[in-house]
């Protein structure tokens, strides 16, 4: 195992900067890490014989000898990354580089509460690290994401509206049972953002990332950072109120955008219209499956039903409405969106675009994209294993107390 007490400073911040390049040469590691060429060499070479670093094959020439590519070595160790969402639980072993070497994904029920929920987590990986061949011990680090806010430092939900059954609950205590590698938990949004920090390698400083599915909430990426709030809400933006005559929200306001826009009241809209004989078709689903989701409102949309393409349409145009305030103060340069809510595809997005652009100011949106994460549903357990390493490099080691890594376009 690593023993990170014993990297100097240098190393530990080569370390950083190698992982957030996913792959790099000696010359840009030295650029990226603020150090001269020959401290980052002394680094490199010391990581290298330890075997934290891997030489994996040179660049492409610019002129000269081609460089070396480095990153992470495997026989670090793995990581863990758990994405816990309202109605889905998704569980990954990653390598150090963010390779999924092991996944599972299942329907989940947060309502079950934490006992429930994590007796199931725990049992998953140990199969998951049993398929990779892998002991606990070489866990390096566990991530985990809620559908809730979550006070970072220590690790607990605080009033999660989606999960009342969870706050004050340890899930850091409960994984420390069976771990001993450190556990860190954050809010699934932020996690997503962090995903997409890491598959942009810190190349864009301001941007957003909505999560749209039971609920809805935004992760706030600000100068290269996940920005978490004084108390670990930021990014609450399900409760932001577009109609204030509009249904009563889970939280106790009426009008909230997650209770005008979300998966239930997609569905519910969808319910209505179907009793109402809006759609044919909408139905002939409920009839059948005693239920509807957004996923039968995607569906019945394609195949051009007027119905469910209001539904989507004013459900986009809600959740731009909020958009449109965010953007206002945030002025971010992209806004990826992402969560189960945004596979109902392109007609949901052009609604959410229409309603942003219309009500934003033009300074605003003069340079900003607004696209589905590029992660999609991998956003998650990624961010997850982000996190993990991210903070076990920090907190077990000094890195915190050397130079930050220079953001692009700095």
């Amino acid at each position: 195992m690593i023993r990170w007490d014993d990297l100097s400073p240098g190393e530990l911040a080569v370390l950083e900067a190698v992982f957030w390049s996913s792959g790099a040469s000696r010359s840009e590691l030295a650029e990226r890490s603020a150090f001269s060429k020959s401290k980052a060499n002394g680094a490199v070479a010391g990581l290298v014989e330890r075997g934290l670093l891997d030489e994996t094959g040179p660049q492409a020439s610019s002129g000269g000898r081609r460089p070396e590519t480095l990153r992470l070595a495997r026989s670090m160790g793995v990581l863990v990354g758990v994405d816990l969402g309202a109605t889905s639980m998704d569980v990954a072993v990653l390598a150090p580089d963010l390779t999924v070497l092991a996944h599972h994904g299942e329907p989940a029920d947060v309502l079950a509460g934490p006992g429930v929920m994590l007796s199931r987590v725990r049992e998953v990986l140990r199969d998951l690290l049993k398929r990779c061949g892998v002991g606990r011990e070489r866990v390096l680090g566990i991530g985990m994401g809620v559908p809730g806010p979550v006070e970072f430092e220590s690790g607990l939900l605080v009033n999660p509206p989606l999960m009342p059954g969870w706050e004050g609950f340890s899930i850091r205590d409960y994984l420390r049972d069976e771990y001993a590698a450190p556990a860190f938990i954050d809010n699934d949004v932020n996690l997503m953002a962090l995903g997409e920090l890491w598959r942009l390698h810190r190349g864009l400083p301001n941007f957003l990332v909505f999560k749209v599915g039971t609920g809805i909430g935004c992760g706030i990426v600000c100068h290269g950072e996940v920005y978490r709030g004084a108390d670990g809400s930021a990014g609450d933006v399900g409760h932001i109120c577009v109609d204030p005559h509009g249904p009563r929200c889970r939280c106790g306001n009426l009008g909230c955008v997650e209770a005008l826009a979300a998966g239930p009241a997609i569905a519910s809209m969808a319910t209505e219209a179907a009793q109402a004989g809006e759609s044919r078709l909408l139905a002939k689903m409920l009839a059948e499956q005693g239920q509807l989701t957004p996923l039968d409102v995607d569906q019945a949309s394609r195949t051009g039903d007027a119905a469910a393409n209001a539904i989507i349409q004013r459900a986009g145009g809600y959740i731009g409405q909020m958009l449109a305030s965010v953007v206002n103060f945030f002025n971010p340069s992209h806004v990826f969106i992402g969560g189960g809510v945004s596979r109902m595809g392109p007609l949901l997005l052009a609604s959410i675009r229409q309603s942003v652009y219309h009500r934003s100011l033009a300074l605003s949106t003069r340079h900003l994209e607004i696209q589905y994460a590029p992660l999609g549903e991998r956003a998650g357990v990624i961010g997850a294993g982000v996190l993990a390493l991210q903070e076990t490099m920090r907190r077990r080691g000094r890195v915190e107390a050397v130079a930050p890594l220079r953001l692009r376009g700095e």
